[in-house]
């Protein structure tokens, strides 16, 4: 089994490869990387492992930026100090999600998950594994929305964006439709994953409802999107590099 550890902590890096190795001596940790600028450059030249472990707040970015960009389709074993993330990780191939800090006990019960997929799912395993995993983190494609004496269920992917006004959050679809929600931007910001960013404390938008951007000599960009809004979003100069990476 070949594996590779994503993590910007050195010391940290070589204690996780350690402890794979007690849990499992066959395994062979191919490399570890210690940057988002640095794994993009790996995965540019080498192929995907059978099986990554991933810090996920890294120095110049997240893992989940990596996973994106390099278009990997690999089993995933989250390994981080915050547990805000784990929505969003789960809508990776992720397996596991442990904890900070981590131990054999842990790490050897992530590996178990990930032997008991594959050999049920032999001898087709990788791809099976990811089909497998695919449907499970996406069951919670939708949310449910009151709408004068019905509720209603919205697929993620019909949202465009959420916006505050007067202290109450609005769902925006891209017909139009708009429906009040009983949640914080700061609680949907966790649970719709990395296809919406938090522009500013007013809106959370989805990438697919950017219509153009529009920027201006105090460096803050305006958002132009494709359905219709009271007040166009503007991302502070302060966001804007993390927003335009994000965008891409």
């Amino acid at each position: 089994m070949k594996i590779i550890i994503i993590e910007d902590e050195r010391n940290t890096a070589e204690d996780l490869k350690e402890t794979i190795l007690k849990v499992q001596p066959e395994a062979q940790v191919v490399t570890m990387l210690h940057s988002v600028r640095e794994a993009m450059a790996y995965f540019a030249e080498n192929e995907a492992p059978d099986l990554l472990f991933c810090d996920i707040q890294l120095g110049d970015g997240t893992s989940f930026d990596i996973l994106s960009k390099a278009h990997l389709k690999t089993p995933v074993i989250f390994c981080t100090a915050y547990d805000e993330f784990a929505l969003s990780a789960f809508e990776t191939h992720s397996i596991d999600y442990i904890m900070k800090p981590f131990d054999k006990t842990t790490v050897a019960r992530a590996m178990s998950k990930y032997r008991e997929l594959k050999d049920m799912l032999s001898p087709l395993s990788h791809n099976l594994i990811l089909e497998l995993l695919e449907k499970r983190n996406h069951r919670g494609d939708r949310m449910l929305v009151r709408y004068k004496d019905k509720i209603l269920p919205v697929a993620f992917t019909e949202i465009a964006l959420f916006y505050l006004e007067n202290e109450l959050v609005q769902l925006v679809t891209f017909e139009a439709k708009s429906y009040f929600v009983q949640k914080s931007l700061e609680e949907l910001e966790k649970q719709m994953g990395i296809s919406f960013y938090r522009i500013n404390r007013q809106f959370l938008v989805n990438k697919t409802a950017i219509k153009d951007l529009s920027t201006s000599i105090t460096r803050t960009i305006t958002v132009n999107l494709n359905v219709a809004v009271a007040h166009k979003p503007v991302v502070s100069k302060q966001k804007a590099a993390g927003f335009l990476d994000w965008l891409i």
